[in-house]
């Protein structure tokens, strides 16, 4: 996965730092971060048809910033390794532990053995948490796009706004093709706006994200020191959503892109 800010000669002129100064801050070590550590399989929860959210028992695990993702590492009987790096699903006061949730791709090599072959009790190894980039420490209006898997890093920012009692507004909208494939769509409350780009429910429309659906959530509410966005999808769903933003009037470089694909 490949962050960038939106196609600007303004990119990276609002990178946050790597130490927030605010309440509840979590500041992990570089040399924390690149620490592996042993992490077990706990809990398995069926997402969508597609997709399973893993939940790992870490103990020595330091902390991380919603939006955080951790590199993971499998090792076969005969030495051979794979790594993917993935985002962390998790709020970060669930401590000791993180989630993780992953799609099934086809002819996946890592998410093949999760979604065929993991069960409880499994030991995988981690280490993170990496990149501040797309980080939200709580301290700001947060308004979060995702489509597909990209809800990932954003449902930890939202699990974080709730369970700290956050007062900053957050709002989130979410594409996906059809309800079934909607995830975590037990867990959405009003903060969140679905979008389905195939198949929706009676009387919701179907469609691609548009600009009617962007430039009324940053209307409707001009939160001091304006909002950040947080985009997180495939290359083409990042290129769309960025291009909306910036035409709803949110500044290019208060725009921060994790693309994957």
């Amino acid at each position: 996965m490949t962050r960038t800010t939106a196609d600007t000669t303004a990119a990276d002129t609002f990178v946050p730092p790597t130490r927030f100064a605010v309440p509840g801050r979590i500041a992990v070590s570089n040399r924390e971060a690149a620490r592996w550590q042993t992490a077990t399989l706990t809990e398995v929860r069926r997402e969508t048809p597609h997709a399973s959210t893993f939940r790992f028992a870490v103990p020595g695990w330091a902390g991380h910033l919603p939006g955080q993702h951790l590199m993971l590492r499998l090792r076969a009987d005969d030495g051979y390794t794979a790594q993917r790096h993935y985002s962390i699903a998790s709020p970060p006061d669930d401590a000791g532990h993180v989630e993780l949730t992953l799609d099934h791709v086809e002819g996946g090599e890592v998410s093949g053995w999760f979604h065929t072959l993991a069960k409880p009790g499994d030991e995988v190894e981690v280490r993170g948490p990496l990149s501040g980039f797309f980080a939200w420490p709580g301290d700001r209006a947060a308004l979060l796009i995702g489509a597909g898997s990209g809800v990932v890093p954003l449902m930890s920012m939202v699990r974080h706004h709730r369970v700290r009692g956050l007062t900053v507004p957050l709002r989130l909208l979410v594409s996906a093709r059809a309800p079934e494939e909607l995830i975590y769509a037990r867990e959405y409350g009003a903060e969140t706006t679905p979008v389905f780009t195939r198949r929706a429910p009676e009387g919701v429309p179907v469609g691609r994200l548009a600009a009617s659906q962007v430039a009324p959530l940053l209307a409707a509410e001009l939160p001091p020191g304006g909002w950040e966005a947080y985009v997180c999808g495939s290359n083409a769903f990042a290129e769309h959503a960025s291009r909306l933003l910036v035409a709803a009037g949110q500044p290019v470089d208060r725009i921060r892109i994790e693309r994957f694909g």
